[in-house]
């Protein structure tokens, strides 16, 4: 009888104890993340790259 109880419980936290979607998430999270970096770094890199563009065809008399 203690050894059914021991083994159902067993049965029951071993379903808790996976850990494969959890690590698909997380991963899936600190990839959104990077994008988001991304994309910001890249909006600011553009933002410069103008303002060069710009100051370069001023001197320049256009």
């Amino acid at each position: 009888m203690l050894s059914n109880i021991s083994a159902a419980l067993l049965r029951f936290v071993s379903r808790f104890e996976r850990e494969e979607g959890q690590a698909l998430a997380e991963y899936g999270l600190i990839l959104a993340l990077i994008a988001v970096l991304a994309i910001a770094a890249l909006g600011f890199l553009g933002a410069a790259i103008a303002g060069q563009l710009g100051a370069i065809t001023t001197a320049m008399g256009g």
